[in-house]
């Protein structure tokens, strides 16, 4: 079911964007919308729908046209992100990490590195992967213990990351990795391919929801990675890692939006339908009040993600406002889903209706990108120090 908010309700800055959300709404109905569900239940990997994404340059939507990328505007690319997480959160989600791990070559690569790379991650048909999770320091991402050491013009990579989005099917990897005991300022960034040797992926994780996303351990065993894929200084990786996440966030909040408001929509055409004591539910003021707190709930966090992302765009600091985004967009998302299967009834808690997923799949976004005690850490601190 499309989204009830379409893209003429959006504000959006140009016409080419308005063109753009509609191309978007069109593949995500055509393409995503009719596969979700088995594809959900099955737990069966898209790369064939992230592959028609990135020929439809929906994978590099806010990066250079220079370089292969589309050139918005980050607030028309997370409206776009909404609309694919609406139709399938596991696609927005991958679309979502694709765009963070062509981050720290785009912003932080040398031109020679840009010119050499960023093309081909643009191009929509390579899917990248974001390593800085492990087994024993997830959020607490300085504590982190991969290593690497400097071997002629080699590093030589040994560790595991933990929670990697694409992991064992990604076809480029940000590592973060150690290059000395100096706490923040000794973790370095390498951009690893997936062919390297000595890299795999783990068993897949077995997951409450976002079944189809592929989210798995990677092992790293003597990986011998060039020195020229060294991305920034050494040394320089928290501060990549950290101004990732940042953006990170954002996609993640566009997404719990596109979530929520899938949600709402399905809950909302229900009311309209579902009779009881004689009359459609939604006539019922208790029915209508909670409605209205999940509308107000689904546009106030889209308010947030597109006040952030403007701040973004006019080159403006933005990570305290991400965080907000981040936090009150998920927090939104797990609690509009739950109500929505509240609408439902009995049957929002069985399969043959999608609410029971999206209430599943809505939690992971409170732990992803930072959980929401972390976003609370940053804007907590931001206001006392």
């Amino acid at each position: 079911m499309a989204l009830s908010v379409t893209p003429a309700d959006r504000l959006l800055p140009t016409e080419e964007a308005a063109d753009l959300l509609h191309l978007v709404r069109e593949i995500a109905d055509a393409e995503l919308a009719p596969k979700v569900a088995q594809a959900e239940h099955d737990g069966v990997f898209f790369r064939d729908e992230l592959r028609t994404l990135g020929r439809a340059g929906l994978l590099s939507l806010p990066y250079p046209e220079e370089h292969g990328g589309g050139g918005q505007p980050y607030e028309v690319y997370l409206q776009a992100l909404e609309e694919l997480a609406g139709a399938w959160l596991s696609v927005g989600i991958s679309v979502s990490v694709h765009a963070l791990a062509c981050f720290p070559v785009a912003s932080f690569g040398t031109d020679e590195q840009k010119a050499r790379w960023l093309p081909e991650m643009l191009g929509g048909e390579l899917i990248g992967a974001y390593c800085l999770s492990e087994p024993q320091s997830g959020s607490d991402a300085a504590a982190l213990a991969t290593r690497a050491a400097l071997d002629g013009d080699e590093y030589v990579v040994d560790g595991t990351k933990a929670w990697i989005t694409h992991g064992g099917v990604a076809d480029f990897y940000d590592v973060m990795v150690r290059t000395s005991d100096d706490g923040p300022r000794g973790i370095s960034c390498l951009l690893v391919p997936g062919d390297a040797a000595g890299l795999s992926g783990a068993t897949p994780e077995r997951k409450m929801g976002a079944k189809a996303s592929r989210t798995a351990q990677v092992l790293l065993e003597g990986v011998r990675v060039p020195q020229d894929r060294l991305v920034g200084a050494e040394g320089q990786g928290f501060k990549i890692a950290l101004a990732a996440l940042d953006a990170g966030r954002l996609g993640i909040a566009a997404c719990a939006v596109g979530l929520a408001q899938a949600a709402l929509d399905a809950a909302a055409a229900y009311a309209k339908e579902r009779r009881q004591f004689g009359r459609a539910i939604g006539e019922f003021q208790g029915m209508q009040f909670l409605l209205a707190d999940m509308a107000t709930g689904v546009a106030a966090a889209r308010a947030l993600y597109l006040a952030a992302a403007r701040r973004k765009d006019r080159g403006l600091p933005y990570g305290v406002e991400a965080a907000k985004a981040k936090l009150f967009a998920t927090d939104v998302a797990m609690r509009v889903t739950t109500d929505a299967v509240q609408v439902f009834g009995g049957y929002g808690y069985v399969e043959d209706f999608p609410v029971e997923r999206y209430m599943r799949e809505a939690k992971v976004l409170q732990i992803v990108e930072g959980t929401n005690q972390v976003q609370r850490m940053v804007i907590g601190r931001s206001l006392t120090t």
